[in-house]
Formats: C-alpha cells, structure tokens, sequence
C-alpha cells in the first residue's frame, strides 16, 4: 500500500502552524485539507482529550456561523494524535488567508460560557469536556499565530531533502 501523504511528512520538523495537507477536485469545486497544528508532535504533550472535543464543539460552531466563511466550511475535527485539527473547506486559499479565521475562531473560545451540543442528544461523550483546559489552549494558539503571523514557516510543512541514488533508491539520513 502507498504510504497516504499526511504520513508523509516528517513530523519531527513540523511546528504549530496552519498547513496545506491536500487539495482535491470535486466536480468543478477545489476542496483544501488543511493541517492546523496546535502542538509540536512528538516534542509537546498532546493536547488534553476533554479539551480537544470541546475545542472540536466549540469551533466547529463558530466556523459554521461566521457570516464570511460559514458556506466554505466543510468539516472541522481533531486529529487521531491530537496534536492539532483538519480544517477542510472548498476553494484553495493559502494558510496564511486562513490564518485570521483561525485567530477569531480560536479567540471565540475565551467567550464561551458553556459548550454547544454537548448534551446525551446532542453527543456522543458529552461528559467529557473540559472548558477550561479548553481556554487555556484556545489562548496559546491564538497568541502564537499573532504573533508568528509575518512568518512563512507556520504555513510550509517542514521540507526533508531525501538523497536518490543512481539507481533510484532512497538514501536516508539517521
């Protein structure tokens, strides 16, 4: 099987940041995976799983209701490592046009008094939630990608140069 290309990148290199994971074609419509990454994989804890859902609640709400973005927004959700989010919305716009979404989505997080739809009908573990480890993330992201908002390396994944022999193999470097 063909390593999927997520898999792909070397995660020993990759900071927070906002990333272009995929861009597929649909019909006539360009759709864009983006690779929002809170944590530094493998360096940083993973974000706290109670906190990761009511983050997932919290923004999928407010990306579904931002009167600029709301009908480009496809989905919203953790990542299985819980390092960051996949953002998937139609069009093909650079991270750093996303960037200020993510500012105000994140930031929306401060407000919030409660969590949406995270009652038994509404959710599948609605008893796990945690608002306030939630905040606290929420916070720190928002604060990093302000302040590194002029920097291109939040929205490149990280490049390894990867030597090919003569004969076509790969050489790699330990």
């Amino acid at each position: 099987m063909d390593l999927i290309p997520s898999f792909s990148v070397d995660h020993t290199k990759i900071i927070p940041g906002i990333y272009v994971s995929r861009v597929d074609t649909l019909g006539d419509n360009m759709i864009t995976t983006y690779d929002v990454r809170v944590t530094r994989p493998n360096i940083e804890p993973p974000v706290d799983v109670a906190a990761m859902h009511t983050l997932e609640h919290l923004i999928a709400t407010y990306l579904r209701n931002d009167d600029e973005w709301k009908d480009q927004v496809i989905y919203w959700g953790p990542m299985g490592c819980l390092t960051g989010f996949y953002l998937i919305l139609k069009g093909n716009h650079k991270p750093s046009e996303v960037c200020g979404l993510l500012i105000k989505a994140f930031r929306s997080v401060e407000d919030a008094e409660d969590v949406p739809g995270s009652s038994a009908v509404n959710c599948g573990n609605y008893l796990m939630h945690n608002l306030v480890f939630a905040k606290w993330y929420a916070r720190k992201f928002a604060d990093y990608l302000t302040e590194n908002a002029n920097d291109p390396k939040i929205f490149e994944y990280p490049k390894s140069e990867r030597l090919v022999t003569d004969d076509g193999r790969n050489f790699y470097d330990s």
